[in-house]
C-alpha cells in the first residue's frame, strides 16, 4: 500500500478538559508524516481538513483516491495546498508540470483528477507537506515563491517571539476556496510563536512543526484559553488545533512552523485575541 489514511472525529472542550497525555496525544497529535515511498493521510473532522505528507524517494506517488472520501477522484470536491520542506520536487497536476524548491508552495484547484509527486534527486528527496478542505469552486493551480509571498515581521528579541511570517496560499496571493498556508520562521533566540495567542471561531487550524535542531523539542500549547493544555512534540510532527482551541508553541530552540486553516471565511486577521495575563 502507497498511503495511509487515518480520521479523527471532531472533541469538543468539555471532553479535552478530560484528557490525559496519551488521550490529548492520540486525538489531535499526527507524530509521522513522512515514510519513504508512501503517503500519509490524516482527516479531521473540524472542517473536514486533511494533513498529509509525501516522501517520494525511488518512485513517483499518485495521488490516491481512498474510499473514505466517496468521490470520483481526490479533488472532486477538494483543493490542495503544498509546501516542500524538503530536496527539489516535480509535481504534474492533470499534465501541468511545477518545480518546487525548499520552501516553496503550491495550490492545486478542485476538479484536478490526476497528480504525481515525484524527487528530482533520490539522495535528497522533497518532502511535500500538504493540506486540503472541501471546495465549490475550481480555481486554477498556481505555484507561489518565497519572493512572491507577502511577508510580515513581528514580535521581538526582547520577549523572546522575533519571527518573520510567510503568507504564501493566501486570498491576496492566489484564490482559493477556503484553504490558507504559510509559514513562520524564527529568529535566533527567540521561542515563542502566536503569542499572544488567539482563538478564531470561524476556523480551525493545523500547526505543522519542522527545522527543530536533534535534541530539541517543542511544547505545543492548546485548549480553552481558561483551561490549556499542552504537547510536546518533536521535528516534523503536525497538531490539529479545534476552532475553540489557542494555538501557540515554545521551543527549546528557534525552529520554524506550518500554519495551515480552513473554514467560514478567508479574513486572516478574523482573531479573537487572548490578552497573556488571562491565561490558565
Amino acid at each position: 500500500m502507497k498511503y495511509t489514511f487515518e480520521s479523527r472525529w471532531a472533541t469538543s472542550p468539555a471532553e479535552a478538559k478530560q484528557m490525559d497525555t496519551s488521550a490529548l496525544r492520540a486525538h489531535f497529535l499526527m507524530p509521522q508524516l513522512f515514510v519513504p515511498d508512501q503517503m500519509s493521510f490524516t482527516l479531521s473532522h473540524f472542517d473536514r481538513y486533511i494533513t498529509g505528507g509525501i516522501l517520494p524517494v525511488a518512485e513517483a506517488l499518485n495521488l490516491p483516491n481512498p474510499p473514505e472520501l466517496r468521490a470520483e477522484f481526490f479533488l472532486q470536491r477538494r483543493e490542495l495546498g503544498i509546501i516542500n520542506v524538503g530536496g527539489p520536487a516535480q509535481i504534474i497536476a492533470d499534465g501541468e508540470t511545477f518545480e518546487l524548491a525548499f520552501k516553496e508552495a503550491l495550490y492545486i484547484g478542485q476538479g484536478t483528477r490526476e497528480v504525481s509527486f515525484s524527487s528530482a534527486d533520490p539522495a535528497n528527496p522533497a518532502k511535500l507537506y500538504l493540506n486540503s478542505a472541501p471546495a465549490h469552486h475550481p480555481y486554477p493551480s498556481k505555484k507561489v515563491t518565497r519572493n512572491e509571498a507577502e511577508v510580515v515581521e513581528l514580535g521581538s528579541a526582547a520577549t523572546a517571539n522575533h519571527r518573520v511570517i510567510n503568507k504564501l496560499l493566501v486570498n491576496s496571493v492566489v484564490q482559493t476556496c477556503q484553504l490558507q498556508m504559510g509559514m513562520t520562521e524564527l529568529k535566533t533566540g527567540s521561542v515563542w510563536n502566536t503569542m499572544p495567542a488567539h482563538t478564531h471561531d470561524r476556523r480551525m487550524e493545523v500547526y505543522f512543526y519542522f527545522e527543530v535542531p536533534d535534541g530539541q523539542a517543542i511544547c505545543h500549547f492548546m485548549g480553552e484559553p481558561q483551561e490549556t493544555r499542552h504537547i510536546w512534540m518533536q521535528n516534523e510532527q503536525a497538531v490539529i488545533s479545534p476552532n475553540w482551541s489557542i494555538h501557540s508553541g515554545s521551543g527549546t530552540s528557534n525552529y520554524t512552523f506550518i500554519w495551515g486553516m480552513a473554514g467560514e471565511n478567508l479574513d486572516y486577521g478574523d482573531m479573537d485575541h487572548c490578552a497573556i495575563t488571562d491565561l490558565r
